[in-house]
This record gives C-alpha cells, sequence and structure tokens, in this order.
C-alpha cells in the first residue's frame, strides 16, 4: 500500500514569497482573507492550518523593511477565530519560547484545542537576537547558546501544566454543574530557566497536548524535534537534500524511544501549474520576477553585505566591493546571520559562472518554485517525494493571499486522491488523527 501524503497550507506573508502588485492579491489582515485559505485547505481535506509569527517589524538602513507586513493580528487569536468556521482543519501557530511564558502559552494552546474540538498545534520558535528582545525589554538576555535549552524547558514545563490535569479531574454534579477534583491542576517546576509552581486554570485539551511543530535545521534544532516533535518544518525542497535531512533526521528518533512515524517531515514548498509543462515554467519565470523587483534585489543583497548599496544598478554586476561583516543596515533577518563572508563567496561563484546580475541572482537564490508543471506532472512529483523517503508531505506556501492555493485544491488534489495516496475525508476528528499520530505522550515520557 502506497504511503499517504500529508499537506498543510501556510498563509503568506512576509518576505519576497507573496506577490502583492498581483490584482488578484487581498488583504493580510481582513479575517475574510483567512477564512478563504482555511476553508479552501479544509475543502481539499488538508491536515492543517499554519500561521507564522513576527515579534518585530525587520529594519534596513534603519527603516521598516518594505517587504514587512505591518498589522498582521496575532497567531492564537486568528486560529481561535478560525476554530468557529472551520470543522476538521487542524490549527497551528508560531508561538516564540524566548519571549514568553509557559503558563500563559500553555492555558492559551489549551483552550484553542478546547475551542477546536481537538485541532490545535503549536510552532516552538526561539529568537536569537537583542533587536527582537528590545520589544519585549529583554535585549540581549538569552545567549544564542542557551535558546535551545530555555526552549526544551519550556515545553516540558508547559506539558506538566497541561498534565497537571486527568481525564478524572474535572466532574459533572447534575445539580451543581460541574466541580473539580481536589488537586486538580497543581503543578511545580524547578529548572534553570522557570522556577513556577501553582494550580493550572485550564483542563486538558482534546487531545491532552497540542501537535508539537519545529522549524530548526542546525544540529540542535534536529535533535530538539527528534526528542520532543510531532511534526518537522523542513526547509529542504529538493529530492537530494530531501532524502539526507529525512534519513537524519529519521535516524535520531530511536534513542528517544520512537518509532519513525511519530515525527512528520513536512518541507515548505511553493507550486505553480500551467496547461503544459512549458507554459508553467514560463508562469513559474515570470512570478520570480515580480518577487523580486529592483528594489527588493538591492535590499536583498544589503542584508548580505552590510553596506548600502543603492547606488548600484539591480541589472548590473555585484558589487565590487568587499562585505561590512560588523552590525550591518539590516536588523531582525534571521537567514542572514550566519556566516556572510562565505555567502558573499559563494553568490559572486554563481554569479561569474551563470553571468547573472544582482537582480538575478537575488531571483535564484530566493523565489525558485517547488513544483512547476501541469497539474498531473505536480501530482506525481508530491508523490515521488513521499514514496522515496525525502517527505512526509508538505507546507504548501503560495504567491497570492488569500486564493494561492485554490488551483492546487481543484486540480491538484483530485489527482493523489486518485493515485489513493491522499484522503477522500478526514477519519477522524482531531488533528493527531490527521497526522496518523497516537496519543499525546506526557511530559514524564519525554524528560
Amino acid at each position: 500500500m502506497p504511503r499517504q501524503i500529508h499537506l498543510a497550507a501556510h498563509f503568506p506573508g512576509v518576505n519576497n514569497t507573496t506577490v502583492w502588485s498581483d490584482p488578484r492579491s487581498g488583504s493580510q489582515i481582513d479575517f475574510a482573507s483567512f477564512v478563504h485559505l482555511a476553508r479552501t485547505a479544509e475543502r481539499a481535506k488538508f491536515d492543517f492550518f499554519f500561521l507564522a509569527e513576527g515579534l518585530r517589524l525587520r529594519e534596513l538602513k534603519g527603516r521598516i523593511h518594505d517587504l514587512d507586513v505591518a498589522g498582521r493580528p496575532e497567531s492564537l487569536t486568528v486560529l481561535s477565530a478560525l476554530a468557529a468556521v472551520t470543522t476538521h482543519l487542524g490549527l497551528a501557530a508560531t508561538v516564540n519560547s524566548t519571549f514568553n511564558e509557559p503558563y500563559e502559552v500553555a492555558r492559551r494552546l489549551a483552550s484553542l484545542d478546547h475551542l477546536s474540538g481537538g485541532r490545535a498545534a503549536w510552532n516552538v520558535v526561539t529568537s536569537y537576537d537583542a533587536f527582537t528582545g528590545e520589544n519585549f525589554r529583554r535585549g540581549g538576555f538569552l545567549d544564542e547558546a542557551d535558546r535551545y535549552t530555555r526552549a526544551a524547558e519550556f515545553l516540558r514545563t508547559a506539558r506538566e501544566l497541561w498534565d497537571s490535569w486527568t481525564d478524572r479531574d474535572l466532574l459533572a454534579d447534575p445539580a451543581a454543574g460541574q466541580f473539580v477534583r481536589e488537586g486538580a491542576g497543581e503543578f511545580a517546576h524547578h529548572g534553570r530557566h522557570f522556577d513556577i509552581h501553582g494550580r493550572f486554570a485550564t483542563p486538558r485539551g482534546p487531545q491532552g497536548h497540542p501537535v508539537i511543530i519545529q522549524a530548526g535545521d542546525s544540529d540542535e534544532g534536529r535533535e530538539f524535534a527528534a526528542r520532543d516533535a510531532d511534526v518537522i518544518f523542513s526547509r529542504h525542497s529538493t529530492l537530494e537534500d530531501g532524502r539526507a535531512f529525512y534519513k537524519d533526521v529519521k535516524s535520531r528518533l530511536a534513542k528517544y524511544g520512537r518509532g519513525p512515524d511519530e515525527l512528520k517531515i513536512l518541507p515548505a514548498v511553493t507550486y505553480v501549474l500551467g496547461d503544459t509543462d512549458e507554459d508553467a515554467a514560463e508562469r513559474a519565470a515570470e512570478i520570480r520576477r515580480a518577487q523580486v523587483s529592483p528594489q527588493t534585489a538591492i535590499a536583498f543583497l544589503e542584508a548580505v553585505w552590510g553596506r548600502d548599496l543603492s547606488g548600484y544598478d539591480p541589472d548590473g554586476p555585484l558589487p565590487d566591493v568587499e562585505p561590512d561583516l560588523g552590525e550591518g543596515v539590516s536588523k531582525g533577518r534571521a537567514q542572514f546571520r550566519g556566516d556572510r563572508a562565505a555567502t558573499v563567496r559563494q553568490w559572486r561563484a554563481l554569479a561569474e559562472e551563470r553571468g547573472l546580475s544582482i537582480r538575478e541572482l537575488a531571483i535564484e537564490t530566493t523565489a525558485r518554485q517547488t513544483f512547476v508543471g501541469t497539474a498531473r506532472t505536480v501530482a506525481d512529483r508530491i508523490d515521488e517525494f513521499v514514496q522515496t523517503d525525502a517527505a512526509d508531505g508538505f507546507i504548501f506556501v503560495p504567491h497570492l493571499t488569500p486564493g494561492g492555493l485554490d488551483d492546487l485544491a481543484e486540480h491538484v488534489v483530485p489527482l493523489l486522491q486518485e493515485k489513493g495516496v491522499f484522503r477522500a475525508d478526514y477519519t477522524g476528528p482531531t488533528l493527531r488523527d490527521h497526522l496518523g499520530l497516537g496519543p499525546a505522550r506526557t511530559a514524564e515520557e519525554t524528560s
């Protein structure tokens, strides 16, 4: 029997993914946009709807970065509202473990799980920079090396809070409504990052614990996912890279007493459909150019070079100056916090080999679509990834808000169902059911 594919939808926003200039592009704030994408995903029987989160608007040369979405509502608030207009679709929120507290996050996620009937998920992320911390009066309070130790303890503490209630703790009294057993919700956690005790106010949700998602790609991040996550949000979207990542992460599970099906690997991907493969390729090239305007290309290089490059022609060669490896001119862009000198060397080699201009280089390195072709080509390619251990499924990031998944739902999903590799209907009410996961492990089991 072929392996079953898992699909999720990402609401597009920051970076140069979304083509805001397209006349079909709508609001990133209006609740109707969230409803449209969520209902499309549910109609197509997707596993879950995913919202990213940014805690500070990025800056370039001291000004707000042009491509940041200002005014995006907070994720858990949006998902709580979506719980009322969907019935089966999982609802996944990114919540930062560096700038929040376990009690507050655990209660909000347990509440979402109750409101949605067991469809809540938490993408556990960390922050490395004092720039974001300034919004919380904690600039530089946590060394980058400690961010995963705090995240691990944060998640462990949240699990202890959820486990402080048992199924027997909330009892029904026909005369008085409901009453709570003595000791229900009592907790005490004494650790390096958190020292708290009290009584947790919200009973366990239908799933016990929300589904846990993690997106780190470092060795430390992969280990965190193998130990604690139900889903890992991967950036490896080629067959070769996907298979290597899949093999590495799945091989880490056994040491934690977990089987390979207990962690789903879902790369973030994009798609472009056409009447023919050639037509789709032409459309994909047009979309890539729309995603990387001349101004975007210059801003992209400035973030890496750490210099003001506004005097350079985006259709000309790469800058002949060396990068400024100090603080630079860009703040809040995590993807450029590594070895920028090495990145510059790689890009110069690529530009020289391919004869690429600044804009062409930016297009080549940031905006290449994953699946391009007819609906049949795309369906076959998705299936190939899953059947050959390059992924368990995909999180689709459309280039249009909010209708970017319409074509996928209408034309590709039916072909996957025809192949017998994707569900024709939901078989259970919870997100754990959709993902084929067992009951949530307790805090004691994961410690």
